[in-house]
């Protein structure tokens, strides 16, 4: 017997049609002898409308409010959920984020787990049923407001009860059968990969790759949660991710991400002196602006050009902040470019091959596309380049790395 989280996103329970779909596979799997907590997502669209009803209500909708509101949309769904399980004959109770002891700091729209008290859900698990959790919200540990957890919460949810729980695994059950070497819109001879290391998946997701929620990997890394990520569609085994001395197949390149919403920002003249840098990123900072890229040139005649890249939401925001702190430091000019892409490779085989850059770099030049800027971590290269070359950039590396081949050697060393 295994005791099982799952977690399944909005299109998964779309419809009382889906929803009955749903109720079917986790019914057969408790049949089998499991243990099983399933967390929803609210149903594909029920949280766009909850924001549109917001905006007709108040042009500023109060977050502590806004919170209330959200989290009424995984409320119906695992109440919905439930009803359906019950006629079927399971022993279902569902639990709201409160009523699951999911305590988490105040911050509202985008608060982070601290806690979870797990009493409650082992009891109920230990009676025999089928425990069903709002996923996406939590508790103030200290308000006792509703708050939640910001998009994707609930692959953060169901990773953080399978870690507290000590479950022997989290299914991410979603309308993708696994993580792919590359978007299979763009590509569609991309491979499905039958695992992926913690590592890999924290640069995929911060890099655009939309299959889970940043902080759900980094929850599982911590504490070691084997996350399986498969479609609520098939049948069929989905992508494993898993620390990386599990990893069969360790390849020097797994993976082609792009993200589209970024932009660049470029202030020249800048004067060379010890806390420029400061006060020029410091009111970012404080407005939960996310600087990515960040490059400075070499000083001449005591001034430097310094560039950096934001999200593409954020940039006027960002422009009217830095043209600020830049005419107050005395800078030149501040030159914005918001058609711009970040393309990147991943791998954690790229720690033990060379070349793995010259091979990027030449791939991009052959199709004359110009890189503007360069980012690398220990598992990843990212290149900025103008957004209309986005696709053919992704194609291309995607062929120069051998990525479609089912057959690639794992120790294949790249030069």
């Amino acid at each position: 017997m295994a005791l099982i989280v799952q977690k399944y996103g909005g299109t998964s329970v779309g419809s009382i049609e889906r929803i009955k779909n749903v109720a079917a596979k986790v019914k057969a799997r408790a049949e089998a002898g499991n243990q099983l907590v399933v967390v929803l997502s609210a149903m594909a669209g029920v949280t766009d409308r909850l924001i549109d009803l917001a905006c007709q209500a108040s042009q500023d909708p109060d977050p502590r409010e806004l919170d209330v509101l959200m989290a009424t949309g995984e409320q119906q769904s695992v109440a919905l959920f439930t009803m359906v399980a019950r006629d079927l004959g399971m022993k279902a109770h569902s639990l709201l984020g409160f009523q699951a002891a999911i305590l988490t700091d105040h911050m509202y729209g985008r608060a982070r787990i601290a806690n979870i008290e797990s009493q409650r859900i082992r009891q109920m698990l230990d009676t025999g049923h089928v425990v069903v959790v709002a996923g996406f919200q939590g508790l103030d540990a200290e308000t006792g407001d509703v708050t939640t957890l910001g998009r994707g919460g609930s692959d953060t949810t169901a990773v953080a009860l399978a870690a507290a729980l000590q479950a022997d695994v989290c299914e991410i059950f979603t309308d993708v059968d696994g993580v792919y070497t590359t978007d299979p819109n763009l590509v569609p001879n991309a491979r499905k990969l039958p695992q992926v290391s913690y590592d890999e998946m924290l640069e995929m997701a911060s890099l655009g790759a939309k299959v889970l929620e940043i902080r759900s990997v980094g929850f599982a890394k911590e504490f070691g949660v084997r996350v399986h990520v498969r479609s609520t569609f098939s049948d069929e085994e989905g992508t494993m991710v898993v620390p990386y001395n599990e990893i069969r197949e360790r390849l020097a390149v797994s993976g082609v991400a792009y993200n589209k919403n970024e932009a660049r920002i470029t202030v020249k003249g800048v004067p060379d002196q010890p806390g420029v840098a400061m006060k020029l990123f410091t009111p970012v900072s404080e407005a939960g602006i996310v600087v990515d890229v960040i490059i400075q040139n070499s000083s001449e005649d005591g001034h430097t050009d310094l560039t950096f890249t934001v999200p593409k939401t954020d940039y006027k925001h960002a422009m009217q902040l830095v043209a600020k702190v830049a005419a107050d430091i005395g800078a030149d000019e501040v030159l914005g470019d918001p058609d711009i892409a970040k393309i990147s490779i991943i791998g954690t085989g790229m720690r033990n091959h060379s070349g793995v850059a010259t091979r990027m770099f030449s791939a991009l030049a052959r199709e004359n596309i110009n890189i503007q800027m360069i980012n690398t971590s220990e598992i990843k290269i990212s290149c900025v380049v103008q957004e209309k070359y986005t696709e053919l950039a992704v194609r291309v590396l995607h062929d120069a790395f051998g990525l479609a081949e089912e057959n690639q050697p794992a120790s294949e060393e790249v030069v």
